[in-house]
């Protein structure tokens, strides 16, 4: 009896949960379908449009929002900086592991004092160096931001270097194989499900990121995806449809990718986790 009481609340509290994250989404969608007229009548969030194929709202999200150059510039951040992400966590974690030098555990430990600081408390700092380096209102200004390697990504390769003999190592070192070789042709392509997690986290990251884009690049040309919709406060201030519609644009790609690739997400943790 202890148990199925166990179960019911288990599963109970699975569903509350559910409904906790799946009711905004919910509401958002269906105010997204709604007219200006239904808007206006007071309909509340969860009541059910009128026309289930009413797209006027997406199509003048899409234009007013600008939501095609910002897709761009979200692809060309998300590239670059992933791609610095992985190579620059990678190479931390196969020197940690694999090398022995002084202060090594100190090194490791400043990784996690800078990830414990609220970044916040730093962007007066961060933005007179960005603005010395004259990479203000550009996109290289986010990128050089977001490839600083945050513990959590260290920490994943890490773990995945530690499961790989060092036996291979000494045997590339025999045929006369340099430290930046052992790396480029033995350990990064090992790490192949590692890079595929810290893609996954980063460029999520990355993607819902608002603060650092809204920052250091201002100009309308240069909005990302998640600063597109702020180009509604102004005369659709109060058009609800069509912020609402502008925020499933934003949210259905980050939906598809992770539902396609949750399992990569859950396995990168999870071996990580046993090496």
């Amino acid at each position: 009896m202890t148990a199925r009481v166990a179960r019911a609340l288990m599963y109970l509290s699975l569903v509350a949960a559910s409904a906790l994250v799946l009711l905004p989404l919910a509401a958002v969608f269906l105010t997204s379908l709604k007219t200006s007229r239904e808007m206006a009548d007071g309909s509340g969030a969860l009541t059910l449009p009128h026309d289930w194929l009413n797209y006027h709202n997406y199509v003048t999200a899409f234009r007013a929002g600008k939501m095609l150059r910002a897709l761009g510039n979200t692809a060309f951040i998300l590239v670059f900086s992933i791609a610095g992400t992985v190579l620059i966590g990678s190479m931390a974690a196969y020197a940690i592991d694999r090398f022995r030098f002084r202060l090594r555990r100190l090194v490791v430990a400043l990784f996690l004092v800078g990830s414990l600081v609220p970044s916040v408390t730093t962007q007066v700092a961060t933005f007179k160096i960005v603005n010395s380096f004259g990479m203000f209102d550009s996109r290289w200004a986010p990128i050089v931001l977001y490839m600083g390697t945050d513990i959590v990504s260290i920490y994943i390769f890490l773990q995945f270097i530690r499961g790989i003999p060092v036996s291979l190592d000494e045997a590339a070192r025999i045929d006369g194989a340099n430290a930046f070789t052992i790396y480029w042709r033995i350990i990064l392509p090992l790490l192949k499900p590692a890079i595929a997690t810290v893609v996954i986290i980063k460029g999520i990251t990355v993607y819902n990121d608002f603060y650092i884009p809204f920052l250091y690049m201002p100009s309308e040309d240069l909005g990302t995806i998640s600063t597109s919709l702020f180009r509604f406060k102004g005369p659709f201030g109060a058009h609800w449809e069509d912020i609402s519609a502008g925020a499933i644009l934003v949210i259905v790609p980050t939906l598809v990718v992770f539902l396609f690739l949750q399992r990569f997400i859950y396995n990168g943790f999870t071996r990580g986790a046993v090496k």
